[in-house]
């Protein structure tokens, strides 16, 4: 019988292992990406985006590795999903580690984080949802029979420390908190649902810390250097939290350090 206690999402020996990852075109994403291609068990990684013929830097790195592939994929766009899965099927039809990257906190067009009731806008309320919470559960469904092919298949998505309800000290940004409080729901009754499986997936809500990217620009002026992680450094902690995390703790919400967090 296999031990359910080692790790899992990057155990698999003999360079055979696929990763894909979400929402790579640009910060934690882009990052993860990098990391992914330079270890030598993943024989393929795939990364998706909203629109690769305008990401650069993925290009760039496509040009480099063999071993990366660039697909078109949207949350908010279902078919997209399902022609991203059906390419990974007809590719080889296996899958190890997704990485969910994709969320949004602020955007031009008036998505900001509220600082009062009074600033509450349904719009922005529903955009954050689709993305932040919905979209990582049309990911999960779309992907779910490639990530079945795997001996020890996980799925994990980034979700933030402020969408614990424990954590919520200073009120404020409703929509962000609720939509990853939504998320981190999702992960713990999918976990249910997949744990059940012949060969169970893992998943897990991942808090990646406060890293330099342009969704954490405006807000973090104040912190102090060693409070915001550099990309690289952040796919390296949550990478190493992925290798070190269990079956058993499968739905959990986890620290980049791995420490478990209180919903």
């Amino acid at each position: 019988m296999e031990d359910s206690r080692r790790g899992i999402g990057l155990d698999a020996p003999g360079g055979e292992k696929v990763a894909l990852v979400q929402g790579a075109s640009r910060g934690i994403g882009f990052a993860i990406t990098q990391a992914l291609l330079s270890r030598g068990e993943y024989r393929r990684v795939f990364a998706t985006c909203r629109r690769p013929d305008e990401a650069t830097r993925l290009g760039e790195l496509r040009s480099r590795s063999e071993r990366l592939a660039v697909l078109r994929l949207d949350v908010l766009d279902e078919e997209s999903i399902t022609a991203s899965a059906e390419h990974i099927r007809l590719s080889g039809g296996r899958l190890d580690l997704l990485v969910n990257c994709a969320g949004v906190l602020h955007e031009d067009g008036g998505l900001w984080p509220e600082k009062r009731l009074a600033d509450v806008d349904a719009h922005g309320v529903e955009a954050a949802f689709r993305v932040n919470a919905l979209g990582a559960l049309l990911v999960a469904r779309g992907f779910e029979g490639i990530l079945r092919s795997s001996p020890s298949a996980c799925f994990a998505a980034l979700s933030a420390r402020v969408g614990g309800i424990a954590d919520n000290r200073r009120g404020g940004w409703y929509a962000y908190r609720a939509s990853k409080a939504a998320l981190n729901m999702m992960i713990r009754t999918l976990a249910i649902e997949w744990g059940r499986l012949p060969r169970p997936i893992s998943c897990f809500a991942l808090h990646p810390g406060t890293v330099a990217t342009d969704l954490s620009a405006p807000f973090r002026r104040n912190l102090a250097g060693n409070q915001v992680f550099d990309p690289g450094e952040a796919a390296g902690r949550l990478l190493s939290t992925i290798d070190s995390l269990t079956q058993e703790q499968s739905g959990g919400f986890f620290a980049y350090d791995g420490t478990r967090i209180e919903w």
